[in-house]
């Protein structure tokens, strides 16, 4: 005889469940709980970004402070910012673990009570937030994590190092009157000018090639989204409630 007994993780045909007032305040708490966590790693990210620009900083500063000084300092401080790269991304995919978890509940718990839907659960929302519970897995890979970093943030600071470094070789202590000038001013030690210079290509080109790559997978970016509201409106709104 067939054994008839469903397993714990497999859904049955029930009628939907109506939340009461408890079931409400618990998932108000698991929300709380979820802004929590992202709000602290959201923190741990700006903490990374603002390593990257202080010491970006304290490069260029190296850099210009005197007519012999080297470049040096910015190509030391490119490779630390990478490394403080590497770092954020592997934190920005925990922000986004829970950053997700959170807007789910924003999007499909609480989003149809403030449209006067009462709580609903027929986009299976907590069946999706059960399921992530269960089995925790991160949303984004390392890869696609260094490449939103790198457009929101480091894109930036390491275009500011090139700029600084290329100016530091073109025109100070003097502007430059050959190629050559630029290729003994590039030079590090024993490293010919045009080893670094090439070696300094490929390394900001593989970080653009990934930002554009991974540019092409980002999470909703072929979604259709809903208009907002009229900025006027909710300043009305704003004011009314003061």
């Amino acid at each position: 005889m067939a054994d008839t007994r469903l397993e714990p993780d497999v859904a049955a045909d029930v009628s939907p469940h109506v939340f009461d007032a408890s079931e409400i305040t618990a998932l108000s708490h698991l929300y709380r709980g979820e802004l929590y966590r992202s709000t602290i790693w959201r923190t741990r990210l700006d903490t990374t970004t603002n390593w990257a620009v202080v010491t970006t900083g304290i490069s260029l500063s190296l850099t210009f402070s005197s007519a012999s000084a080297t470049p040096l300092p910015l190509v030391l401080v490119g490779l630390l910012v990478a490394v403080f790269l590497t770092i954020e991304a592997r934190r920005y995919r925990f922000f986004d673990f829970w950053r997700i978890r959170a807007h789910v509940l924003e999007v499909n718990f609480f989003g149809p009570i403030l449209r006067g839907q009462g709580v609903r659960t027929d986009n299976n929302w907590n069946e999706i937030l059960y399921q992530d519970y269960r089995s925790p897995n991160l949303h984004i890979t390392y890869l696609e994590a260094i490449g939103r970093r790198i457009r929101r943030n480091y894109g930036w600071i390491f275009m500011i190092q090139v700029v600084a470094y290329i100016g530091k070789l073109m025109i100070h202590p003097m502007p430059i009157t050959s190629l050559e000038e630029i290729f003994v001013r590039a030079t590090i030690g024993p490293v010919p000018g045009q080893i670094v210079l090439i070696a300094g290509a490929l390394f900001h080109a593989t970080w653009i090639s990934i930002a554009i790559h991974t540019s092409r997978s980002r999470r909703g970016a072929d979604r259709v989204r809903p208009p907002r509201p009229p900025r006027d409106s909710i300043l009305q709104l704003a004011r009314g409630a003061e």
